[in-house]
C-alpha cells in the first residue's frame, strides 16, 4: 500500500480517468470528460500542496492526467486518452526485460532496498532467481496491458478500453507488487533446521 501511495494514492491515480471514461459514456464529449478529468487531478494535486507535500508529488499526478487529456483533445478522440499509457508500459516492459538479460533483475533492486539487502543478493544465485522471477512478474503485467488494451483501441472499443485500463491499472499492479513480494523473500529458518544442523555437528 505504501508503495502506491495508500488509499489516497489508489483513488488519484484511478478516479480522473474513471470520470473520464464515466462522462464520456454519458455525454459522448471528448472535451467535457476531458476537462472533468484534469480538474479532479488538479484539486487533489492543490490539496497536497495546501497540505506542504512536496512540489514534485502534487504535480505528478496531474502531469499524467493533463498529457493524456491532451491527446484526447489533438486526436478528437477519447481513444486519445490511453496512447500514452501504451509507450509507457511498452517503456517499463522493454526495461524490466533488459535487467532480467543483464542479470539486474529491477525488482531485487526495488525489493532489496526495501529489505535492507542493498545489492548484496545479486551474488545469491538464489535469491537472485527469485529477483528474476518477480521481475517477469511486472514484465507480464506490462505485456498483458499492451496485448490486450491494443486490439481495444485497434476495435474503437472506448469503454472496454477504458475498463481494461483501469482494471489493469493500480488493482493489478498492487496485486503484482504484493505477490512479487512473497516470491522473492528469503526462505524461513525453522526450529527444525537448527535441530538438524545440532545433530550434524
Amino acid at each position: 500500500m505504501a508503495s502506491i501511495g495508500g488509499l489516497r494514492g489508489i483513488a488519484e491515480a484511478t478516479v480522473p480517468a474513471l470520470v473520464f471514461l464515466l462522462t464520456f459514456i454519458t455525454t459522448s464529449d471528448v472535451i467535457v470528460s476531458a476537462l472533468w478529468a484534469v480538474g479532479l487531478a488538479a484539486l487533489a494535486s492543490l490539496l497536497r500542496i495546501l497540505q506542504k507535500q512536496p512540489l514534485t508529488q502534487a504535480l505528478a499526478g496531474v502531469f499524467g492526467v493533463a498529457v493524456s487529456a491532451a491527446m484526447a483533445l489533438m486526436q478528437d478522440d477519447a481513444r486519445g486518452y490511453y496512447v500514452i499509457g501504451f509507450y509507457v508500459s511498452a517503456a517499463y516492459g522493454l526495461a524490466f526485460v533488459v535487467s532480467m538479460l543483464v542479470k539486474w533483475p529491477l525488482m531485487g533492486l526495488i525489493y532489496g532496498w526495501i529489505r535492507g539487502e542493498g545489492v548484496g543478493w545479486q551474488k545469491d544465485l538464489v535469491r537472485r532467481r527469485k529477483y528474476q522471477i518477480a521481475t517477469f512478474l511486472m514484465v507480464l503485467v506490462f505485456g498483458s496491458r499492451l496485448a490486450i488494451q491494443l486490439p481495444l483501441y485497434w476495435a474503437n472499443d472506448v469503454v472496454a478500453l477504458g475498463s481494461a485500463r483501469l482494471i489493469m491499472g493500480v488493482p493489478l499492479y498492487a496485486l503484482v507488487l504484493w505477490f512479487g513480494w512473497l516470491v522473492s523473500r528469503s526462505a524461513p529458518f525453522h526450529s527444525t533446521q537448527l535441530a538438524s544442523d545440532s545433530d550434524n555437528g
